[in-house]
Parts: structure tokens; sequence; C-alpha cells
């Protein structure tokens, strides 16, 4: 007979598998699964960002100045490619274990505390929050560490030079805390460009001769649901707007028709673009990646005008800086499209298809434009931005549907 196995035995398991939940490594650069799906951390994750943009929106609501639109794209930014990088590390590296939920659950501890400072960032609350964000590099910088220590050496070079761009910008974001406000803002703007910029072409090069792919559905999902927390400032504006001001039937169709224009960004991107995969060439990703940041911005732009379309509502003109948020933030969206289109892999299969899209996308963005010159009431701006954004999805869907693959080729959402 089998002997039974002594206490030792039988304990060693446990501490074994214990430790290995604990403190197993991430996964190296090239080990991809592409299997998983979305987990519910990610999607806990995400819900950080949501407090964190809407305070920005919030704040910037108050004040559409050349100023406060400058502060809000600064942090947005700063937002964005924190988003950024706990994403991708997350989908490249991460595993369901305890060591990468317990890094995670400590961003999210970092980003609730940042969210605290986010709505007065202009002013002296942007001390604490530039020391809190360079924490927040700090604790990024260290788990892409722990991936380039356990590479293969001849994959290192990539990793070797991001290091390098986010220990910069640690440094950078530091040194802004003492700095005035104006100070502040000048160095978060130059650590916005400069980091997206430099971390653009490290990818460009590092996939202009791919060793391994890391497009999966996972990653292209997680990107719709960051846009998906951007809409949700559309209707969280339209709500405010309707809730602070004297309700009347002029004022709640401003209201209804502004929701409506979230409806028309959600349509055009949720059938254009979501779950698409972008190619693995250097540029087309890199572009994918990228040009979702100034989508997602004008997006989250557009939620804080809101606000101020139904504040305005009954005004016989809309005002100069509001009418050229709300037409340049939806020309913005259509214009971004248009980069998004030749950056899919199945971009050459509908080449025809895709470039008349792309024509009546760049009209309407230019007609979103002249909408915005031309102040027209409230309501009648907010009609004329909603039909453009109706008018290219619906040129969309007759074009596949001629096509005679639109069941096939557009996504169910």
């Amino acid at each position: 007979m089998p002997r039974a196995p002594s206490c030792h035995r039988s304990r060693s398991p446990l501490g074994t598998g214990t430790r290995r939940w604990l403190f197993r490594p991430p996964r190296r650069h090239g080990e991809v699964d592409t299997s998983r799906s979305v987990s519910f951390l990610e999607l806990f994750y995400d819900l950080v960002y949501v407090v964190l943009v809407g305070q920005a929106a919030h704040t910037f609501a108050e004040d559409f100045s050349w100023r406060g639109t400058a502060t809000f794209a600064v942090v947005f930014g700063l937002i964005w490619i924190a988003w950024l990088n706990g994403t991708l590390f997350y989908e490249l590296h991460g595993r369901e274990d305890g060591h990468t939920r317990s890094l995670i659950f400590v961003q999210m501890l970092l980003l609730s505390l940042m969210a605290v400072y986010v709505g007065h960032a202009d002013g002296d609350d942007g001390r604490t929050l530039a020391a809190l964000y360079a924490l927040l590099l700090a604790l990024l910088s260290y788990q892409w560490y722990s991936v380039y220590r356990q590479d293969e050496p001849e994959l290192r070079r990539t990793p070797r030079r991001y290091l390098t761009v986010m220990v910069a910008g640690i440094v950078l974001i530091a040194a802004s805390a003492p700095l005035s406000a104006d100070g502040r803002l000048v160095l978060w703007a130059v650590f916005v460009v400069a980091w997206c910029s430099v971390e653009c072409v490290i990818l460009i090069f590092w996939r202009r001769a791919p060793s391994y792919d890391v497009v999966t559905e996972p990653m292209v999902e997680r990107f719709g649901l960051f846009i998906i927390i951007v809409l949700g400032e559309v209707v969280i504006g339209v709500v405010n707007g309707l809730t602070d001001t004297e309700r009347s039937t002029l004022v709640t169709t401003t209201g209804l028709l502004g929701l409506a224009i979230g409806f028309g960004f959600w349509w055009n991107y949720a059938d254009l673009v979501s779950r698409r995969l972008p190619r693995e060439s250097g540029h087309s990703l890199a572009t994918w990646i990228f040009t979702h940041l100034p989508m997602a911005m004008a997006v989250a732009a557009a939620g804080a005008g809101m606000v101020g379309l139904v504040d305005h509502a009954t005004d016989h003109r809309t005002p100069v800086a509001l009418s050229w948020l709300m037409g340049g933030s939806v020309a913005v969206m259509l214009i971004t499209t248009v980069v998004l289109l030749p950056t899919l892999a199945d971009y050459d299969r509908f080449p025809a298809v895709y470039k008349s899209v792309q024509a009546v996308l760049v009209t309407a963005a230019v007609g979103a434009l002249l909408a915005g010159w031309s102040r027209p009431a409230p309501w009648l701006l907010a009609l004329i931005l909603l039909l453009l954004l109706s008018a290219t999805w619906v040129f969309a869907f007759v074009r596949w549907l001629r096509q005679g693959s639109l069941i096939n080729e557009i996504p169910a959402d």
C-alpha cells in the first residue's frame, strides 16, 4: 500500500502554490495570450478612469476659455497615457494571479487619489497631482522593468528604450511639481507630446520586423471600452445641464439633441472602427493606438460642451467658444475616424468602400467646422451636428449594403 503523505508533503504544495500565485513574474515579450477575454479586473480598472475623465470634463464645462481648453487637453493626455500603460501591460504581460491583481489595485488607489486633484489641476492641487502622477509612472516603470529583466537578450532593445522614456517622464513630471501653475501646464504639455511622439517612433521601429504578433481582440475591445467611457461624459453633460437649468420644451429638446450627438459618435465608431483588428505593421499599429487619443479627447470635450449647450439653450446664437468647441469636437471625431480606417486589417479588402466613406467623413468634418463658425442657436447647432453624424453613418450603411457584405463585415454590438 502507498504510504500516506506526511504533514510536510501536504503543506508543501500549498506553500508553493501560494508563492507562485503571489510572486509569479509577468509574461515575457512574445508570450501573448491570444485566447483570453477581457477580465472583470480590467473592467474594474477602467471604472477609475470614468471618475478621472469625469472630474476633468466637469471642470472644463465651467471654463471654455483658451486656458480651460488647454488645461483639459493636457490633463486628458496625462490620463490617457496612464490608461494606455496599464492596459497594454495587462494585455501583453499580465496574469490572472495575485501579483498582477495587487499591482493593479495599487494603481487604482493612486488613480483614485489623483481624481481628487484633477479638477483643480491648474491651481495648487496641481502640485499634489504631479507628485501622484510621478509615483504612478514609477510603479508602471517597475512593472515594465520586471518584464525586461526576464526577457531574452535579443528582445531587450525595445523595452530598454521604452523604459528610458518612462524614466525621463518621471523626472519631468516630478520637476513640474514646485513650478507655478503656468509652468506646470507647459511642462505637462511637453511630456504628453514628447511621450506620445517618442513612443510612437519606438513602436514603429519595433514592429518593422516583428518576431511575434501583439494585436488581439481583447486589446481592440479595451480601446473601444475607453471610447465608451468618454461617451458616458456626453450623457452626464446633458443630465447635468438639464439638472442645473430651468427646464422648458426648448431646453429639454436641446439636451436631447445633444444626447443624440453622442449616439452619432457611437454609431460611427461602433460600425466603422470598433472590434476591427488593426494591422501588425509598425506604422499602422502606432497610428491606430495614438489616434485614439485625440478621438477620445474630442468626445469627452463634447460631453463637457453639452452642459453649456443646454445652459444657453434659449440664446439666439451659441456663444463663440462653445460653438467652436462643439463643431470642432465633431470634426476631430470624424477626421480621426478617417485616419483610423486605413490602419484596419480589412481595409484592403474593400478599398473602394472605405475610400468613399472617408471622403464623406471629411466633408462632414468641414460641415461641422462651418456650423461651429456660423454660431446658430444651440438647438440648431446640435441638430446640424447630429444630421452630419447621421449622414456619415447612413452613407456607410448604404455602401456596405451595396457591397453585399454588411451583415458579415460590420460587427454586431
